[in-house]
């Protein structure tokens, strides 16, 4: 049993007593050290059911408390009602203990154990390399599936995408056209065709192929289809080298071949909220309570993304996934309420829908916007900035900020190949730990030896088993919110207090206990490391 475990066993106990059950107790870490090693809000949640004030409140779970030396020896009360544990010494040596025995299941929970998640990310149709807007997306995705995965979910990787339409068309013809040009042909190529130098690379292999048996070819079905399977391979090339694959596979055509689009539109005109206008078909979201209606299907007669996108959100739900996660780009931040709206209305529970928007992404270097290349047009891909900075920076920097929040991609320090760029910094933590081991076996020292931990009592010793036994939290937290970021956070503040103890804890000494115990306690910090590190797409080098 862990601290955390125990702290929330007694709490869950006090509300027992008090015949409550509709509490989530929530334990989180108190920025200052002064505050304790837990804290809990359960007081000022239990005002309104208790009529009492949170400061009595919190006092009555203090004195209904069961302290124990092996968990928690003292509880205090501050501010306005906020209850502080703090741990026992016992405790920590405990979980620095059971960090060496459980290895790399450390930080893995069976939380969510039995459900399953379906995450639908990147999802760009096959039209062009992957951007670094792309990019963002990808890693948010595929980090949040590890996490989900950590706390016991069964998760499913997908991509959605629509090979039809006119942005299809468009690449078809523009494909078509290079192609004339390898002919000879004198081409007047407009401005809104795909300008990529891929689009010059499939037209290249296509002549390969066919030499001029195409010169006359006015139908672009061939030249569409080559040109999707080279971006599509493409696409899947540049995300096996972020570190994932997809499990699906969904095409958006499909839900048209299906008859699922009739469905969705013959079920909401039931429901009196399709009406057709000015030669459009419309979503009449005015009587859900929006400001406007929304377009469905323009006077074109070419649907708008709305309405594939909720008969798509049906048939996630029909699969029956317990979490159903949208990761989308700020470019999807109008639509998606509407498409919501319409999965609602059609009777279906929408709040296992969570969706996720993450920001747009600057590249910089210098202070200054960049674009690297223009091989593959007007744009910076993924695979050229990895070519740039390698994988693990490029995830790192996706996961480094608040995906809420607008990232400005640092190339210069991203190209910084030192304990400057913070990705290396964690990498140095656990590969300085790896020669250190390295060390002690060759001095004749087994760090796997037994050692008596409760002889780690410097400061710097304690500050650092204290953050080692937050991980569990950290990964539960940075899961159930969705929040990469908090983990990579984490992990720079544990490299920063490795590197604290390292350059005031001498690790291998005369003392030969002492340096058993040094060694553990290092051990554990690199098992945390690599747990982390792996959580978050990134490897941990053992030598650097």
């Amino acid at each position: 049993m862990t601290i955390k475990t125990y702290i929330e066993q007694e709490l869950q106990r006090y509300l027992k007593e008090k015949n409550i059950s509709d509490i989530q107790i929530v334990l989180q870490h108190p920025k200052e050290e002064k505050f304790g090693d837990w804290a809990s809000n359960l007081a000022m949640q239990l005002a309104r059911h208790l009529k009492k004030a949170p400061r009595e409140i919190a006092e009555d779970i203090k004195a209904h408390f069961k302290l124990h030396p092996d968990f928690v020896s003292k509880i205090e009360i501050a501010g306005p009602g906020f209850i502080n544990f703090f741990s026992s010494g016992v405790s920590l040596y405990g979980e620095l203990q059971s960090i060496l025995e459980k290895g790399q299941e450390y930080g893995k929970s069976d939380l969510a154990a039995g459900r399953t998640a379906q995450v639908e990310f990147v999802s760009a149709n096959p039209t062009g390399p992957l951007t670094i807007g792309h990019g963002r997306g990808a890693v948010l995705g595929d980090t949040i599936c590890r996490l989900l995965e950590a706390v016991g979910y069964q998760v499913t990787r997908e991509y959605y995408f629509n090979n039809a339409g006119r942005q299809m068309r468009v690449l078809g013809e523009s494909v078509r056209l290079r192609y004339l040009e390898l002919l000879g042909q004198s081409i007047d190529f407009p401005d809104d065709y795909y300008q990529g130098e891929y689009i010059r690379e499939i037209a290249r292999a296509i002549f390969e192929e066919k030499g001029d048996a195409l010169r006359d070819e006015s139908d672009i079905t061939y030249f569409k289809d080559k040109a999707e399977e080279a971006i599509f391979t493409d696409i899947k090339n540049t995300i096996r080298r972020l570190g994932f694959a997809f499990d699906v596979f969904y095409n958006e055509k499909s839900l048209y071949d299906e008859g699922k689009i009739d469905e969705v539109i013959a079920a909401l005109r039931e429901r009196g909220l399709i009406a057709e206008r000015e030669g459009a078909v419309w979503f009449l979201t005015s009587k859900l309570g929006f400001e406007q209606d929304r377009v469905f299907i323009k006077s074109t007669g070419e649907p708008t993304y709305r309405l594939p996108d909720t008969a798509y959100h049906v048939e996630k739900i029909k699969r029956g996934y317990d979490l159903i996660i949208d990761i989308f780009g700020a470019d999807h931040i109008a639509t998606y309420p509407d498409v919501l709206a319409a999965v609602k209305a059609l009777g279906y529970d929408v709040s296992r829908i969570k969706v996720l928007i993450n920001q747009f992404v600057t590249l910089t270097e210098g202070g200054e916007k960049v674009k690297m290349s223009t091989r593959k047009a007007n744009f910076v891909t993924l695979d050229e900035l990895m070519d740039e900075v390698g994988v693990d920076v490029t995830r790192y920097f996706f996961l480094m900020r608040n995906m809420n929040s607008h990232l400005n991609f640092d190339l210069t320090l991203a190209k910084t190949q030192s304990d400057e760029n913070p990705v290396y910094y964690i990498q140095y933590a656990h590969a300085r730990i790896c020669s250190i081991l390295e060390l002690a076996r060759e001095r004749g020292i087994d760090p796997d030896a037994e050692a008596q931990l409760s002889s780690l009592t410097a400061g710097e010793e304690i500050n650092l088993i204290k953050h080692l036994t937050r991980f569990p939290a950290t990964v539960e937290g940075s899961a159930v919110n969705y929040e990469p970021h908090r983990l990579v956070n984490y992990l720079f503040e544990l490299a920063t207090l490795f590197h604290k103890f390292y350059t005031v804890c001498r690790v291998i000494s005369d003392n030969k206990q002492q340096s058993l115990a040094r060694l553990a306690l290092i051990r554990a910090t690199r098992t945390v490391i690599a747990n982390g590190l792996n959580l978050l797409g990134i490897s941990a080098p053992q030598h650097m």
